[in-house]
């Protein structure tokens, strides 16, 4: 137990980004998170809104629950009280800490729109955080504490996403569209400030750091301006991109 948590740093070896090790834990957790969503969200397809809503309610309460739990174990494992804010949900996968629980226990447009922006991006950033997480999986071993546990919330997250879809909870309408681009421009903005002020990489705004964006960071050549509105620009495009076949499958679907 003590060498899964990483009390006094791991004496394993990290077997590696994109390791067969990795890439089969990784793909386990996908498999049983496809796997869940499905059972759940066909069972509960045809259910009222409030049996459908409490599959959100565990999932908001089980991502925050073991975020918390992990932030006290690394600021006691690393002796250092300000840990947290490193941990901040500045992330783009994290902001599903705030996403769901938004989605499970609010009300009207404001339920509607955190639906919305989970559904976009929980399933994204479930791949993102698990295959694509290169700092992770370079730097501690697999089946650490670390690499456990943020497999596990990014998987929550793209479960949700797979089950608000799957169950039609989520609207998708025009009008959120507006809210959706204002939430992750608004988490963008303090993404960057508390960069600025504790110099830290949060939605890697700053540099790739082993990740796909270090693509976008060579071919922007490091530039501070163009690099982080280039991240930023990838998303919104990612957005409009995911309407646009969302509308165009239901419209296609509407026709037949």
């Amino acid at each position: 137990m003590k060498e899964f948590f990483g009390w006094g740093g791991y004496t394993r070896s990290p077997e590696g980004y994109m390791s067969w090790q990795h890439l089969l834990f990784v793909s386990s957790l996908m498999a049983v998170m496809i796997a869940l969503a499905v059972f759940f969200g066909r069972k509960n397809r045809g259910a009222d809104d409030a049996q459908k809503n409490r599959v959100l309610v565990i999932t908001a309460i089980l991502i925050d629950a073991i975020e918390l739990f992990k932030i006290v174990i690394l600021c006691f494992r690393e002796q250092d009280p300000l840990l947290w804010l490193y941990e901040l949900p500045l992330f783009l996968c994290s902001i599903q800490l705030i996403a769901i629980p938004i989605a499970a226990f609010s009300k009207g447009r404001m339920k509607q729109a955190a639906m919305d922006f989970v559904l976009i991006f929980g399933l994204l950033g479930a791949v993102m955080g698990t295959y694509a997480a290169g700092q992770n999986y370079a730097a501690y071993p697999v089946l650490g504490f670390d690499n456990v546990v943020s497999g596990v919330t990014h998987s929550i997250a793209g479960f949700t996403s797979l089950y608000l879809g799957i169950t039609g909870m989520a609207s998708m309408q025009k009008k959120n569209v507006p809210i959706t681009f204002g939430v992750l421009l608004g988490f963008a903005a303090a993404a960057m400030l508390a960069n600025h002020l504790i110099d830290y990489n949060y939605m890697f705004l700053v540099r790739g750091d082993g990740t796909p964006y270090d693509l976008l960071y060579s071919l922007m050549g490091g530039n501070p301006i163009l690099y982080p509105l280039g991240v930023i620009l990838l998303f919104l495009v990612y957005i409009l991109a995911f309407y646009g076949v969302y509308f165009m499958v239901r419209a296609k679907r509407a026709k037949q």
